[in-house]
Formats: structure tokens, sequence, C-alpha cells
């Protein structure tokens, strides 16, 4: 059993509602077994959680992406969360309610975690200030409701490591890792944070981190892998990028498999 530990796959502006449907039907015959669907916004979290639902061994996340910062900072306050994210949040660590839950939260257990949230210095006229203050919201929920974090950082490690320094009892992936050898070293010695492997790698010179570190995504509809360059891309193409994997560290396909599914089973505990 493979899994897509992060894709898109719920958003209509890239895939239809056939075209997910038929994008399942080939991960299922690619052994793709479980799939998480990443919120970027909170309408779009919303629409992931719908897209789970709807489908057996479908995951969601709920999150606001860093480029969303200044227009959802301005709708959603934080002590707001709660009753937005109200259709699936995890259990209150303030167990209000019967059996230690919060009585004002749904309980969805197809809700895996926050993200996708982070930071994002790669375009001018980012707002730092805003982006950091969004992500420690996001980091707060994560912790008070016992869920991990798939963590955007592009261009940001420098701000990144003191923010989560501060929230010593999140777990996560990084999400689609593309910075140095330098900064996959400092998060592998200094976090327990998994790094998320996906299409970028198989047609660039990125580090790799060690195998009991990696989980599989496809960030689909975007990275998709060699040899499928130029199309769409699907949770299928994990099977691709296991493949690849497995050739580059020298491993067989098997082992990848195997303990990649194991870290994300982990991780996420699906």
């Amino acid at each position: 059993m493979l899994i897509d530990s992060h894709c898109h796959l719920h958003d209509r502006e890239f895939f239809s509602e056939e075209q997910a449907e038929k994008c399942l039907e080939r991960a299922h015959e690619a052994e793709v077994e479980k799939i998480i669907c990443i919120g970027t916004s909170h309408e779009d979290s919303l629409a992931a959680s719908e897209f789970a639902s709807e489908h057996k061994n479908i995951y969601w996340t709920y999150g606001i992406h860093p480029e969303n910062a200044d227009r959802e900072l301005s709708k959603l306050q934080f002590g707001e969360f709660r009753s937005a994210a109200a259709r699936g949040l995890a259990p209150s660590a303030r167990g209000d309610g019967p059996d230690g839950r919060d009585p004002e939260w749904s309980i969805d257990n197809s809700l895996v975690a926050i993200g996708e949230v982070g930071l994002d210095y790669h375009y001018e006229g980012y707002d730092r200030e805003a982006q950091i203050q969004l992500f420690e919201q996001m980091l707060q929920l994560a912790v008070d409701n016992d869920l991990p974090v798939s963590f955007h950082v592009r261009e940001a490690f420098e701000d990144f490591f003191p923010v989560v320094a501060n929230f010593p009892n999140v777990r996560g992936v990084v999400h689609s890792f593309t910075d140095s050898k330098k900064v996959l070293k400092r998060i592998l010695d200094t976090t327990e944070f998994y790094v998320g492997v996906n299409g970028l790698a198989t047609y660039s010179t990125l580090p790799l981190p060690p195998l009991e570190r990696i989980v599989l995504e496809t960030d689909a509809p975007f990275l998709t892998p060699v040899p499928f360059r130029g199309i769409i891309n699907e949770p299928a193409y994990i099977r691709e990028i296991a493949e690849w994997l497995a050739d580059k560290i020298g491993l067989e396909f098997k082992t990848i498999e195997k303990e990649t599914t194991k870290n994300a089973r982990k991780l996420f505990r699906i």
C-alpha cells in the first residue's frame, strides 16, 4: 500500500468531479490506497472535508496557506478558528464536553492535520509579520488539538526554526522541501519532522533525507514526476516517485513502499 500524503484533488480549479473520480480509480490501480487532501484557505479546507466525506480512505487537513495571510487574518481572528473549523476539528485539549471532548466541535476522524501552513517569502510584496502571526495561530491550533502540521516553507527557514521552537510539542512534515543540505541537516538534527518527497526530486538535485524521515507526496496537480512531465499530476504517480526513490538509494521498491507508508501512518494516524 502507498499513501499520497499531500495533494489537492478536491480543488475544482484543477480537477472536475469526473476527473477526480478517474484519478481515484487510477490511484487504486497503482495501489495508492490512502490520500490526504490539503487545505489552503478556510473555504478550500471545507471543500477538502466535503470531498473526504464522500470517499473511503480520503482524508483532509485544515489550513491557511501563507499566501492568504493578509486576507484570512482580516476575515478570521484566532478566537474564531474553532467555530470556523467546526465541521471537523479534533478533540479539544480543554475537554469540557462528554468523553473529554469540546461540545462546540463536531469530530471528524478524516481530519488528520493542520496545513498547509507556514512561511513563504518567495514573491515580492509578502507581509512577513502577517505570515508569522498566522503561522503561530495555526501551530497553536495544531497543538491544542494534538494534530500534526503540513509545513509550507519557501525561502523562509531563518524565521521558520525560531517560530516552531516556541511550539516544542508540534509534530509534522516539511512539505516539498526545496532548500540546501545545510537546512535539511538542521531539520533532521533539531526536529523530529518528516520531509515530503515528491515529483520534484525526480528532475532536480535536491538533497534527500534518510528513508526513516521520508513521506511520499504528489502535490497534485503540481510537480509531476518524470516520466510524466508536461501533464497534470495525480495521486497514482506516487508509485513513480517510490520507484524512482528505490532506484536512487539502491533499495527494493517493497522497502520504500513499506517504510514510507509506515511513516505516513505514524504521523497522520491513518
